[in-house]
């Protein structure tokens, strides 16, 4: 099974996911060809950039010559217009900040958000871009038809509604509105929509079975919202990131955004810590600031899953033979069975089964290595009265197993131990060592086997 790792040691956002996507091999042009889909007058600019020392992918998002702005540089320049567009004294009675004029209307500061941490554009915003109160609103119900008819596979676009209204259903819950009340600021609805088709589109791309995510690196300190500033995570993350491990490194920033939280949410199945994998590739996907000492990046680790089961454990092909007889002395049957094992045999054991004419018989079977396959077949038929044997190869995987002594009053019992990766899984005494106790000292078998188990227990306890 193929899988994808997501270490979020740096938080995750929009841009930092689809950063990782293209390092790790998925094409720049995919993720170009679903933006141009949507028909929303976006474009991706992806660029190579160091961040404290690692080479990473960033994604940026253009909306009409418009560059996506983190959440608090857009809150600072929102800032400056307010400023600048006062009126004086003489008229404040009808001043108000951007946050009182949009009220709940206004969630840019959770969708138009995936450079958090302290980007500085590398070009001018849009010269003459309208104020934030002229920008129209895009609400779910319209954000689903415009990924509806966007030329992608129907199950990225499933994807991507589905993170979408993971996003809606956050903000919802944290205004106590309906969902379909939600309302997206218009540049943010559209590098949200962006961000979270191609994060659908690409992943989709990675042609992996499963997505695990490690814990979460949240961050610290407060971020400056559309009502007010709140500690980091911001509400809508917090929603977003319920039942998921999170921690804060310490560092102040926010590390987390809502569109990285619903990406994460939706498309990772689990979360934990690095699975056990042949890696294949790996990516790097940057987020906007390069911190002094800490890798602000997302990684995104491909690979072949190793079973938890088979790296603890041998496993080896072996031969299963076959037989059925129902006319053989039973008499002759067990020593069959005995003759099996001391040529080679790994198991052998019967079974009851009812042949034609409704006559009673025995299912003889033999596990056995391939090379002693020709050999025990031929005793299979010289000891029994059967006219065929079947034969197959079948995988078999083993735990490790070892023997150790364990003295008892009546003397030394072998007990066979399994164990996997270490521990101990099962442990049981030698019969044959029992059973020759028990009958040259006259005790019951079964206290010969209890006592064997107490004495490797105690010793086990005293190591």
């Amino acid at each position: 099974m193929r899988i994808a790792y997501l270490e979020c040691f740096s938080g995750i956002s929009g841009d930092m996911f689809l950063g990782a996507l293209v390092d790790a091999g998925v094409s720049p042009r995919l993720l170009e060809d679903a933006v141009a889909a949507l028909g929303v007058g976006a474009k991706l600019e992806i660029s190579r950039v160091m961040r404290s020392g690692i080479s990473a992918t960033k994604v940026d998002v253009w909306v009409d010559g418009e560059k996506d702005m983190p959440r608090e540089e857009y809150w600072a320049k929102q800032d400056r217009d307010n400023v600048a567009r006062a009126p004086s004294p003489a008229k404040s009675d009808h001043a108000h900040g951007h946050d009182h004029e949009h009220g709940l209307d206004h969630q840019h500061d959770h969708v138009h958000h995936h450079d958090h941490e302290h980007h500085h554009p590398d070009k001018p915003s849009r010269a003459g871009a309208p104020a934030p109160h002229e920008h129209t609103h895009r609400g779910l119900t319209e954000i689903r038809k415009i990924i509806s008819s966007a030329s992608i596979s129907d199950s990225a676009k499933k994807t991507a509604i589905a993170i979408f209204e993971a996003l809606g259903a956050a903000e919802a819950k944290i205004h106590n509105v309906p969902i379909e009340e939600i309302h997206f600021h218009e540049v943010g609805a559209v590098d949200a929509m962006v961000d979270i088709v191609c994060a659908s589109v690409g992943s989709e791309a990675l042609g992996v079975d499963e997505i695990v995510c490690s814990p979460l690196n949240v961050g610290g300190g407060t971020v400056k919202c559309a009502h007010g500033t709140f500690p980091v995570p911001a509400p809508a993350t917090v929603e977003l990131l319920k039942d998921a491990p999170v921690y804060s490194s310490g560092l102040q920033a926010e590390l987390v955004t809502p569109t990285g939280a619903a990406i994460v949410k939706t498309l990772a199945h689990r979360f934990g810590a690095l699975p056990q994998m042949k890696i294949e590739k790996s990516g790097y996907g940057a987020g906007s600031s390069d911190f002094n000492r800490h890798a602000n990046v997302a990684r995104l680790v491909i690979g072949e899953a190793v079973s938890t089961l088979a790296a603890h454990t041998t496993s080896e092909t072996i031969t299963v033979l076959e037989a059925n007889v129902d006319d053989l002395n039973p008499q002759v049957f067990g020593y069959v069975m005995d003759r099996l094992l001391e040529e080679g045999a790994l198991d052998v054991f019967g079974m009851p089964v009812q042949m034609k004419k409704n006559r009673p018989g025995s299912l003889l079977t033999v596990l056995c290595k391939p090379e002693d396959a020709d050999k025990l077949t031929q005793l299979i038929f010289a000891e029994t009265t059967t006219l065929g044997v079947r034969r197959r190869e079948e995988a078999r995987q083993t735990l490790a197993r070892r023997w150790e002594n364990v003295r008892t009053q009546w003397g030394e019992v072998r007990i066979k131990i399994a164990s996997m990766n270490g521990t101990v899984t099962n442990y049981a005494p030698e019969y044959e060592d029992c059973r020759r106790l028990a009958a040259e000292h006259r005790v019951p078998l079964k206290t010969v086997m209890q006592e064997a188990s107490r004495a490797y227990l105690g010793r086990d306890q005293n190591l």
